[in-house]
């Protein structure tokens, strides 16, 4: 599933013999093979000569627009099957959870229909081709989950078994349904080349419903015939099949079956059929004769479905437990020497077996991707089938795979937040590997960001929290958007950062003389405590506010306590004074006569500051001239102002 989102590094290592090298490229929760060929010439990897790095495998599958559809809606199916609780018993949730495996065979025929679409109508030929192979890859992948859906699952018992595995090789032996329609359609369908090859198709799957009312066709040409056609028919209604709902029990079926088994074996050792070889054919296939079965491979076409036919015309109530050895010999039987096992067929003998861990080991090698054994796991670990198998490195069999599923999904731009259901659902490595997880998620934009966040918050990931905020803080700044900038770094609770933005802040209103974001200056409410200078940033926009309002009172007021409480940096206190003289202005007496003494106790340390900087010469002549004349101003202004402020308070302190 995991997809290198970074150029990885190549190690080279030299191997056993002299020449030999091989690299690997690490990416995000996997390995990548390279093959890497040097010639001992001393170039670089660069220039001639050098390492030549071939990819030996790459994953398209997460980066199909068809297979994210199955990825996503298994997701909901995953989430759903975890709200199951476990204190049901078993078999009362038996059935959810044959509900819940056939939803997830649904979404994976659905995306195989989709691709086989995709796949005719493309006309790039590599596409077409790589199309066909996901197709053949979710065909295998849907015929192991269902034949796991009927041994472990639904877990059928004898006789209904049978039923099982017919239905199973019926729908993923559909050609059959194709050949007949061509045949039906066709000017004269008895006489079509595949009529007798769909009348025989549908025997071995024991569709003898079907089967009857072609061979009608055939009967009603062949007058002469009529009477073998119409014992053949009879046969083939009379055979019993099993009925799990029904009051019939297993012992009756078995009677009524072999009363029918050695009618049909009395008709074949009679010869009724031997004038017409294609019923003779038939009525040896419903006696269940090995050598005849075998004849028709190229119908059958695989040795599972030789042991479905086998067993319906030979052992119809196979009990779970002898399932194993009929599916050796079949295999066997059906496959000659020169054919090679395939990794399917060992996967299948494996379910056969009821070796639940083969199964999902072999998957687990062979498919391209964790989506199937993750899932299958999954869902056999709730229905109690894995309990008894933990591994040694920490995790059990059903998280180590989920995890591994779930750290794929997460190289995927959009698929991540799909994982984050995974690994909340894994709880003894789960957590941890989310947190290493969605540190790797590129904050593209502040959209995605709030996305991760919000994940991180639900789950108390404080130290994630604040990663991401001091990231999107730093991004802003660099951008000059100090208003975001500040959100991020309050919402990171980091006081330092906080103060370096609200610094930031001051310098732009000292230089524009008016405040940038001033919605979120306004509404910053408990969050001002973070940090002294975001306090002070936020009762200085109080000020305005106050100021503005005409509230000169509740202002002056404001304006010392910046000064006197000490909030307001040094350095701006000389704004502070500054905007203190509008209201040493007005008419009307704002600053009381104490207030007023505090502002020149200010100025006057102030000023004994600015004139030891001066006299370190580290300011321009022009500067201290704009400074002195403030100086002067307020001087006069704080003057004129205590004196009124004597008369109207009417007493003179001595």
């Amino acid at each position: 599933m995991e997809e290198v989102d970074v150029e990885p590094t190549v190690t080279n290592i030299p191997g056993i013999r002299h020449g030999k090298h091989m690299g690997f490229a690490w990416g995000p929760g996997d390995i990548l093979v390279y093959e890497t060929h040097f010639k001992p010439s001393g170039s670089t990897l660069s220039g001639p000569g050098g390492s030549f790095i071939h990819k030996v495998r790459k994953d398209e599958d997460i980066n199909s627009p068809i297979l994210r559809k199955l990825f996503n809606e298994s997701h909901h199916i995953f989430v759903g099957l975890q709200t199951i609780k476990d204190d049901l018993p078993s078999k009362s949730k038996r059935p959810q959870f044959v509900s819940i495996s056939r939803n997830y065979r649904s979404v994976i025929r659905a995306c195989m229909e989709e691709l086989q679409q995709v796949a005719v109508s493309t006309r790039d030929t590599e596409m077409g081709t790589q199309y066909g192979n996901q197709v053949s890859i979710l065909l295998a992948i849907e015929l192991i989950w269902n034949l796991c859906e009927v041994l472990f699952i639904d877990a059928a018992p004898a006789g209904s078994l049978l039923l099982h595995l017919l239905d199973w090789v019926r729908l993923h032996k559909a050609d059959v349904d194709e050949k007949a329609k061509d045949v039906l359609q066709s000017d004269s369908p008895t006489e079509h080349r595949d009529y007798w090859n769909v009348v025989v198709s549908y025997v071995l799957q024991g569709r003898l419903e079907e089967a009857r009312q072609m061979l009608v066709k055939q009967a009603t040409l062949q007058p002469g015939s009529r009477n073998m056609y119409k014992l053949m028919d009879g046969l083939l209604s009379k055979m019993p099949f099993y009925n799990p709902g029904g009051t019939q029990t297993l012992t009756e079926f078995d009677v009524k079956w072999r009363n029918w088994h050695e009618e049909v074996d009395r008709y074949l050792k009679d010869n009724t059929f031997t004038s017409n070889r294609h019923l003779e054919l038939i009525c040896k296939i419903l006696v269940g004769d090995e050598d005849t079965l075998l004849e028709q491979k190229e119908l059958l076409s695989t040795w599972y479905h030789f042991l479905v036919t086998r067993l319906l015309y030979s052992h119809p109530t196979v009990k779970p437990t002898d399932l194993h050895y009929y599916a050796q010999s079949c295999l066997t039987m059906f496959l000659d020497s020169r054919s090679v096992q395939e990794p399917l067929d060992s996967i299948l003998l494996a379910a056969f077996e009821f070796d639940i861990y083969l199964v999902i080991k072999d998957c687990s090698i062979v498919l391209n991707n964790w989506w199937f054994v993750a899932h299958l796991t999954d869902l056999l670990d709730h229905c109690k089938l894995l309990q008894s198998h933990n591994l040694n490195f920490g995790s059990n069999m059903r998280e180590f795979l989920l995890l591994e599923y779930a750290s794929g999904l997460f190289t995927h731009h959009s698929l991540w937040q799909c994982a984050v259901d995974y690994f909340d659902h894994c709880p003894e490595l789960g957590r941890a590997c989310l947190e290493l997880q969605i540190e790797r998620v590129p904050l593209d934009t502040e959209r995605k960001a709030l996305k991760v966040l919000r994940i991180c918050e639900e789950r108390q990931m404080s130290e994630q929290v604040r990663s991401i905020c001091k990231i999107m803080a730093m991004r802003a700044l660099r951008n000059n958007r100090l208003g975001s900038a500040l959100s991020w770094s309050i919402r990171a609770k980091d006081a330092a950062f906080a103060t370096l933005i609200s610094e930031r802040f001051l310098q732009d209103y000292c230089a524009k003389g008016t405040f940038s974001d001033l919605d979120l200056i306004d509404n910053l409410g408990p969050a001002m405590l973070l940090s002294d200078r975001l306090t002070f940033l936020g009762k200085y926009r109080e000020f305005h506010k106050l100021y503005g309002e005409k509230h000169f009172k509740e202002a002056a007021k404001l304006l010392l306590s910046l000064m006197t409480a000490k909030i307001a940096p040094r350095s701006f206190w000389m704004t502070l004074l500054t905007d203190a003289l509008p209201l040493l202005e007005q008419k009307e007496v704002i600053f009381s006569a104490d207030q007023t003494y505090e502002l020149m106790y200010c100025l006057e340390e102030l000023t004994s500051s600015l004139d030891t900087t001066a006299a370190g010469g580290e300011r321009p002549m022009q500067e201290e001239d704009v400074e002195q004349t403030k100086v002067e101003l307020l001087r006069l202004s704080l003057a004129r102002n205590l004196a009124m402020a004597i008369v109207k308070e009417g007493t003179v302190e001595t």
